[in-house]
């Protein structure tokens, strides 16, 4: 078959829109001179026509394909406007990437060109710096995120990659004398700074000690115990508690954060007005003002995995810690993951890594989970007050000492299936298409927590009440009234000794033991609502002894004009003087607030052990025995862990606030409590019912309490 004929052929196809027969014989393809541009060929209509890819990419010639073909014709119908329709479709396909890089480009100097209006317009007040460096991360993050891409292999921290031999050597070398030059360090700064200056706080110091002998004593393991992850784990909780919390920046850093994380929880209200009613939403507090907190949160979280703002932070963190700790991939990414999401939702990283992992790893990877607490359950507690700087820095340093704990408590034993380090890390983004299916998918998923959460207060606080009204009947028959036996009494007397030894203040060691049996046998929540009764009465008493100062006291019945600021303490509670009112459960120092919100910053409850199992078990059908067996040495590990932190977080704070105590009557108790931060000259009221003038010989104020 000659080339006229082809031709010919051709035209025929063209018009017809099909090949010939199959089983035509038009002769040997290989031998026939063709020019190339005239003929194509439709290898999928007739395999007389197949031919290789790669023969066709070196001959110069068009692939084409029928459903091209068919939609060419298409556009050929759909005329001028059609034409340049599909033509700016392809050019967009072509240049995908050009266009959208030079879009983002273009907003990027726009950005920066406000930036730089708005730092010469004001700078120096909150609202520029706060731009500064929210501007800083962004670049940061972005240029990070840039250079990985292009040059991924080359900027790789290779110190936190497999080495060799050679190398790991010299990595432990260097690791022993860090560890020994740290060591004398953090002795000779507890001798100088606190033994000298602070003696009473060696209590907590004390404490620290006392746990660790106990758990090495009470180990599954006591011989098989490493000493470098558990003295890493101390030593990185010490190190954040003094950038923290005694370096005057970093103290003033995390108030900072601490003040715009609950400015940025704040616009939850705005949905729960838009939903509850404006002027009704918080008369019911928990409901309609604290669980919206929990949606918007998550839809926070959602965005930011989106992003991948959260995978870059979550897997660094899990590299640096897996280094300093010798702990495995796995087990180190669900620490730092657990910083910020939940006990049940950190597991799912490494949902494929679980059923080889070993039981030290599994009871590193519960222990993570009791010892502390999911970012949106945190943004709750803040709104009833729990100090947000103090939430944030017990969250961070929880982590590292839940490793610890549990590789005291359960050491390794097993040879670890090492999984590669890449394929733990590597957290890919979600499925959603955009931000917007980002932020909708977070509000999906809190619906859960949600419901969980409100389901759990009213179960357990309608039980609590059965069990006090049970346990004061029994009281009654003995004679035990005033006061009348409870569960939170019971509680105040075992945890007794734990509160001293956690350096509560000693006239606030039955009330911190009754929250840590509150958050140990019911859940963390209920514990930081009785907690948050403390602080609110706190700032009530800074306001209340501020009154004189243009206050219009009308509404109390009080003269503004011959005002005294004096309350006292009856039979536990508050008494202000000046306005008839009575606070029920008085007071607690600062520092045994401080220590107090550390101590409970966990899920580490009885509550919670049927979900750790419930959620792993789920993700490892085969491990559902040996979860079972290691999950409550792991919850009290956990628990410990918390306890830790508070240690290590009074050990080394100077509190500034004092308690002068003058006795007046030998029923009563006259304070001037100074330190407290608040505006006195406003009216704090935190409570959901408010402040309300009663009578000493009547109903009593309750300020969000369980009775």
């Amino acid at each position: 078959m000659d080339a006229v004929e082809l031709k010919a052929m051709r035209q025929t196809m063209e018009d017809s829109d099909r090949m010939p027969a199959t089983d035509s014989n038009y002769g040997d393809l290989g031998s026939a001179i063709v020019d190339s541009k005239d003929v194509r060929f439709y290898s999928r209509d007739n395999p007389v026509f197949t031919i290789d890819g790669d023969d066709i990419k070196n001959q110069d010639m068009e692939q084409n394909f029928p459903n091209k073909r068919v939609s060419d014709d298409k556009n050929r119908d759909k005329g001028y406007l059609g034409k340049m329709t599909h033509n700016a479709h392809v050019l967009y396909s072509e240049n995908n990437d050009c266009i959208w890089s030079g879009i983002y480009i273009f907003l990027l100097v726009l950005y920066f060109g406000y930036f730089g209006y708005a730092m010469y317009w004001e700078f120096g007040d909150e609202g520029s710096v706060r731009l500064m460096v929210c501007t800083v991360i962004a670049v940061l993050f972005i240029a990070y995120r840039l250079i990985m891409k292009s040059f991924g292999g080359l900027f790789k921290f290779r110190w936190l990659q497999n080495s060799s031999p050679k190398s790991d050597r010299t990595f432990h070398s260097i690791h022993i004398a860090v560890a020994i030059s740290l060591t004398v360090a953090i002795l000779i700064y507890v001798i100088v700074t606190i033994a000298v200056h602070t003696p009473r706080n060696l209590i907590s110091l004390g404490g620290m000690v006392m746990f660790v002998l106990v758990f090495f004593v009470t180990s599954a393991h006591p011989s098989q115990v490493k000493v470098r992850p558990v003295f890493w784990g101390l030593a990185i909780q010490f190190i954040f508690a003094l950038i923290i919390l005694r370096w005057e920046f970093g103290y003033k850093a995390f108030l900072w954060l601490g003040a715009r994380v609950s400015e940025f929880l704040s616009y939850s209200d705005e949905g729960a007005k838009f939903l509850f009613g404006r002027d009704t939403f918080e008369h019911h507090f928990f409901a309609f003002k604290l669980l919206p907190v929990v949606v918007y949160f998550s839809t926070a979280i959602s965005i930011l995995y989106y992003v991948g703002v959260m995978q870059f932070i979550i897997s660094n963190i899990a590299r640096v810690m897996a280094k300093l700790l010798g702990t495995s991939a796995a087990e180190s990414l669900n620490a730092a993951g657990n910083i910020f999401i939940g006990q049940s939702e950190s597991p799912l990283m490494i949902r494929p890594f679980l059923e080889k992992m070993t039981k030290s790893e599994l009871h590193a990877v519960l222990t993570g989970g009791f010892a502390t607490i999911a970012g949106s359950v945190m943004a709750a507690y803040i709104q009833i007050n729990v100090p947000a700087n103090h939430l944030l820095s017990a969250s961070v340093m929880s982590a590292p000492a839940a490793l610890a704990m549990s590789k005291l408590s359960y050491p390794e034993t097993e040879e670890i299936v090492a999984a590669a380090d890449e394929d733990v890390y590597s957290m890919e983004k979600g499925e959603e298409r955009n931000i917007i299916e980002a932020a909708a998918k977070g509000a999906s998923l809190s619906v859960k927590l949600v419901a969980n959460m409100a389901a759990n207060l009213i179960a357990f606080i309608s039980l609590l009440g059965f069990v006090n009204a049970t346990l004061k009947w029994f009281g009654e028959r003995a004679g035990v009234m005033d006061p009348p036996l409870s569960f939170q009494l019971i509680c105040s007397y075992v945890f007794w000794p734990l509160a001293f030894m956690l350096g509560v203040d000693y006239d606030d060691c039955g009330k911190v033991g009754e929250l840590i049996g509150v958050k140990t046998f019911i859940n963390e929540f209920v514990a930081y609502t009785d907690l948050s009764v403390y602080i609110n009465n706190v700032k009530n008493i800074t306001w209340y002894e501020g009154l004189g100062n243009g206050t219009d006291l009308t509404f109390w019945g009080a003269d503004s004009n011959n005002l005294t600021g004096e309350w006292e303490i009856i039979d536990g509670d508050v008494y202000l003087r000046d306005l008839n009112v009575t606070l029920e459960r008085g007071i607690m120092s600062d520092r045994s607030i401080v220590i107090s919100t550390y101590a409970l910053c966990g899920f580490s409850n009885i509550a919670s052990i049927g979900v750790m199992l419930g959620a792993l078990g789920s993700m490892a059908p085969s491990r559902k025995s040996d979860l079972a067996k290691i999950v409550v040495r792991a919850m009290i590990a956990g628990n410990v862990a918390c306890f830790m932190t508070a240690c290590i977080a009074d050990g080394i704070v100077v509190m500034s606030c004092d308690v002068q105590v003058s006795r007046n009557s030998s029923k009563a108790q006259t304070f001037n409590l100074q330190g407290s931060g608040v505006e006195k000259t406003k009216l704090m009221m935190n409570n959901p019912e408010g402040i309300r003038k009663v009578s000493r010989r009547e109903t009593r104020l309750h300020n969000r309490g369980w009775n």
